[in-house]
């Protein structure tokens, strides 16, 4: 079972991966974003809601996702777009979408402010 974490990381966390990927170190499937304000402007809740449409269903199109959602394919259009764009959706030849992992994992902590 693949799982994606989306998560939060400085670049030294996401260099620090990457140096452990040279060495031959697993890592498993990470999609990082600088900043929590940054994922929450990607992963809206429309966005997510289509992911958790996604997750395990296999390729599905536009259509369905629009019906699924109770929105227009238009928007679901868009919002396809900017989760292909993040690394969470690919497009499948014959026009279906998928989650190309079988659990999507989000992870990050809030410390106390400064």
């Amino acid at each position: 079972m693949t799982t994606v974490t989306i998560g939060v990381s400085g670049i030294a966390e996401t260099r620090a991966r990457l140096e452990a990927a040279f060495r031959g170190e697993p890592q498993g499937a990470y999609i990082s974003f600088p900043s929590v304000e940054l994922l929450w402007t990607i992963l809206t809740p429309q966005r997510w809601t289509l992911v958790q449409h996604l997750v395990g269903a296999g390729p599905l199109r536009l259509p369905d996702l629009a019906g699924l959602s109770d929105r227009t394919i238009d928007e679901v259009e868009a919002d396809v777009a900017a989760l292909v764009k993040a690394g969470l959706v690919d497009r499948m030849p014959g026009g279906g979408i998928c989650v190309p992992f079988d659990a999507v994992h989000v992870d990050f902590t809030l410390g106390r402010a400064a």
